[in-house]
């Protein structure tokens, strides 16, 4: 049986003591992982077998213990309270920033991917995102460029400065891909590919895991844990849809995830919008929706602003909406329209080159708290192109 708890040590704890628990607990063959929360300093420890943690809690230094009781230890909310963020390049995800990571289904040509990069960093994207291996239901179905078009994507990506994006389908591609790609996707069919997970764990790259096609949301957060125990620390979950009986969409964009996700884990989540639904007409309200779904703090008399929304994953298809269209829609329905958002103040000397009616962003006037770098948008993290 697997064990695991976290290690709350005290605040007065000593450096020497610090690396006497870690070493402690190492020699009981657990996996140990430094957390700094607010309220002070705690390890989280996972084994593979449980033990016998009497002698453990005795050590100086050490407040108590707490069991975890999920099976998904290094996923778990039990051991780590605070939302994880996670570092891609300048872009961080998570912690309350919203984010867009968007991008052609395949990289197909240098032209087309320098194109829609270039429109991603003129509407304030975070992130690019291409596939150059594709999985396809038909063996007949464009496999992708590969190994070519991973080098396309890297080139378009280091023209605008965004950070990469890109889905790995085998083990095999493993090595052009940790020289390559800033965050490797992990798609619907391989989330349960054990094997492949531990290699991509291994290399300590950041990883974007997506719900498979039926997969419970446990089994999602399962996967995330092989991630986590094999080395990598930086995980970014994805909903991205499930089957159901239903026809009318491509697949069910399965909103009711996340604040459960949110509930049960540290990790950030995005919502993919254009996978979940396949058609371009439910791309930005579905986009909408998934903000929606994300908020975390309610509001609390007049001064509270949106403190929380979810991250969003958009894929550029044949016609679909504009990645422009897409990230104004956002901002006007969320910022401007929202009631809720009125208390959100914008900072007079911001500009945000997303929006095409600038003059009335900047006139309008948003009482009740400090600004939009501090309470809505992290200006590294940039959706709109703030700062």
């Amino acid at each position: 049986m697997v064990g695991g708890m976290v290690v709350v040590l005290a605040r007065d704890i000593t450096a020497k003591q610090k690396n006497a628990v870690r070493t402690h607990l190492e020699a009981l063959r657990f996996q140990v992982q430094e957390i700094e929360e607010e309220d002070g300093t705690v390890f989280g420890a996972v084994g593979a077998e449980e033990q016998d943690l009497r002698e453990v809690e005795q050590l100086p230094g050490v407040t108590k213990l707490v069991p975890l009781t999920k099976p998904y230890k290094l996923a778990s909310r039990e051991l780590r309270k605070q939302d994880s963020v996670v570092d891609l390049g300048p872009v961080r995800i998570g912690g309350g920033r919203l984010t867009v990571v968007a991008g052609p289904c395949a990289v197909e040509s240098r032209e087309q991917i320098r194109d829609v990069a270039a429109q991603l960093a003129d509407s304030g994207a975070a992130a690019l995102r291409g596939g150059a291996f594709k999985l396809r239901t038909s063996p007949y179905s464009f496999q992708g460029m590969g190994v070519d078009g991973l080098e396309l994507l890297r080139e378009a990506g280091d023209r605008v400065r965004l950070p990469v994006v890109s889905e790995l389908t085998s083990p095999d591609h493993l090595a052009p891909f940790a020289e390559m790609v800033d965050m490797v996707q992990i798609g619907a069919r391989n989330m349960q590919n054990y094997e492949l997970l531990k290699r991509v764990g291994e290399c300590g790259k950041p990883v974007l895991l997506k719900r498979g096609l039926a997969a419970t949301i446990e089994e999602l957060l399962m996967s995330a844990e092989y991630l986590l125990a094999h080395g990598t620390s930086a995980v970014v979950l994805c909903e991205r849809g499930i089957r159901t009986f239903e026809t009318s969409t491509r697949n069910t964009l399965d909103l009711s995830a996340i604040p459960v996700v949110k509930k049960l884990s540290h990790l950030p989540i995005l919502v993919d919008p254009s996978h979940g639904t396949g058609s371009r007409d439910k791309v930005a309200p579905m986009a909408l929706a998934g903000l929606a779904a994300g908020a975390g703090d309610n509001m609390i008399g007049r001064t509270t602003a949106i403190h929380r929304f979810q991250e969003l994953q958009i894929v550029v298809m044949p016609g679909n909406h504009d990645i422009r269209d897409v990230t104004n829609m956002i901002f006007e329905h969320v910022v401007i329209n929202t009631p809720r958002a009125r208390h959100t103040v914008i900072d007079p000397g911001v500009t945000v080159p997303a929006i095409r009616n600038k003059r009335m962003v900047r006139k309008r006037n948003f009482p009740g708290c400090r600004r939009l770098a501090e309470c809505f948008i992290d200006p590294l993290s940039l959706c709109f192109s703030i700062g």
